[in-house]
């Protein structure tokens, strides 16, 4: 019965990695201007082996304008075991125009998430969604993360713009 599980859940993992990162996931075609980035502090918490939730505080710098501030959480589903102390993410904000109005990132991406930490650690996660799925957060850097962990398959975020 196990066995089953652990199959199926690892089919489905590799499913919706698949989908995340098909051509068919958000119109990639149109999307072709970096607006900014986005940076975020994830809180600490526990991988519980087929997915783990933690808190996001972000900033999103606009390559022209005010900085804005977002809170949200990243979940991971597939592999994740552990426990991170801290982590730091940054993006790069894919987007069909350089001028983003204030909340506009706010929303649900989905994509790929891979880390590894033992003491200090290293990830990285694409993500696909924000308004009419018409954005895209790719990795600036590897994220720096601390703890003990591995974390491999899915990744959800979900923004909230704070004026």
């Amino acid at each position: 019965m196990i066995g089953k599980i652990r199959k199926t859940t690892s089919a489905a993992t590799v499913a919706l990695c698949a989908a995340s990162l098909s051509p068919t996931t958000p119109a990639l075609a149109d999307v072709s201007v970096t607006a900014g980035l986005l940076n975020c502090n994830v809180g600490s918490g526990w991988g519980w082996v087929l997915g783990s939730s933690r808190n996001l505080s972000c900033v999103y710098s606009p390559t022209g304008g005010v900085p804005q501030r977002y809170v949200g959480q990243i979940k991971k589903f597939g592999v994740d075991i552990g426990y991170l102390s801290s982590a730091v993410m940054e993006w790069a904000v894919v987007a069909p125009t350089a001028n983003l109005s204030p909340g506009e990132l706010s929303g649900d991406y989905l994509g790929a998430t891979g880390s590894a930490s033992i003491g200090f650690g290293v990830g990285a996660n694409v993500l696909f969604g924000g308004f009419n799925r018409s954005l895209a957060l790719q990795p600036v850097s590897i994220e720096g993360n601390q703890g003990l962990d591995v974390a491999g398959g899915i990744g959800a975020v979900s923004l909230m713009y704070q004026p």
